[in-house]
């Protein structure tokens, strides 16, 4: 049984306005939520921001007036003529590996804020579901998992494998995905204490089925906000990482590692260390505003649904 049926069920059985409205399906649509957010304007100035840095990531290196690694001057000049913010330790281009540095922090940020959302969810949605021993397996796995700083276990496993772009992605979805999984299982435990989920079950509706189709679209708003808070995480994470040398490996532009390489230098170029710390500032900031504006529309969501 769709959602869909579920609810034409539902409003069989009470056909009044106020019933229909305070249905949590219509309510916590990704698209209602995102209309709702977007009317804080915290939510308009965080996209700007988070907008801003993704424009230079993404086209950055279209505009790069040298390659990355090319040697253009003496090591730790903040003027040279024809170079906009002088040479790093090395004699490269500042500017041109600011350019180049963003787009890798973003996608490694990206994926594993993804990755590890979904991987929570799924775990969270079994156990608030299914619930029993499944239940207790999988939150007091994640007990463990949590017992774990994330800085800490994610540059044990780096550090014992070697520095590869895919461990890095996987280490990090995995610090997230307890966290996630946690407040998943509680979206889930209230929804599935709903009469259209005991319908579902009732006419036999796989259990599969009822996951998908009827408790995901119900807990879409905590689920993006999770999103947006793991992806500010996840910044942070690869940047840490990167600074200490456990992410892309050297001549490669990274925002992370450019803060490590000149921070030595600081007093006398400081452009090489200012510029990324900045952009990775701005990033966390904006969308730790998006995150802010997602998490206020879904209270306001789901007080509108309780009422």
């Amino acid at each position: 049984m769709s959602v869909r049926n579920v609810r034409s069920v539902r409003t069989n059985a009470d056909p009044s306005p106020a019933a229909q409205s305070a249905d949590p399906v219509e309510t916590s649509r990704p698209i209602g939520l995102f209309r709702t957010a977007w009317g804080h304007g915290r939510t308009k100035v965080g996209l700007g921001l988070v907008a801003t840095v993704v424009a230079i990531a993404v086209f950055g290196p279209l505009l790069s007036p040298h390659t990355p690694t090319e040697f253009v001057g003496p090591p730790n000049q903040s003027q040279v003529d024809g170079l906009l913010f002088g040479t790093d330790d090395v004699g490269r281009d500042v500017w041109s590996r600011f350019l180049n540095g963003g787009l890798t922090l973003l996608l490694l940020s990206l994926s594993a804020a993804l990755g590890g959302v979904a991987v929570g969810a799924l775990l969270g949605i079994v156990a608030g579901y299914r619930r029993g021993w499944l239940d207790n397996t999988i939150m007091r796995t994640n007990d463990v998992v949590l017992a774990f700083p994330q800085l800490i276990a994610a540059l044990l496993v780096v550090s014992i494998i070697g520095p590869r772009v895919w461990l890095i992605v996987i280490v990090v979805a995995i610090t997230h995905a307890p966290r996630v999984a946690r407040v998943i299982r509680e979206a889930t435990l209230r929804v599935v204490e709903q009469d259209f989920i005991k319908a579902a079950e009732s006419i036999g509706v796989a259990r599969w089925r009822i996951m998908l189709r009827e408790i995901l679209p119900n807990i879409t708003s905590p689920l993006l906000v999770e999103l947006g808070l793991r992806l500010t995480y996840s910044i942070g994470l690869v940047a840490v990482l990167g600074f200490l040398g456990m992410g892309m490996e050297p001549p490669t532009p990274d925002w992370g590692m450019m803060i490590n390489e000149n921070r030595l230098a600081i007093t006398i170029q400081p452009w090489a260390v200012a510029l990324p710390v900045a952009a990775i500032a701005v990033l966390t900031i904006g969308a730790n505003l998006v995150t802010d504006g997602l998490s206020r529309a879904a209270i306001g969501i789901d007080r509108g649904v309780q009422e």
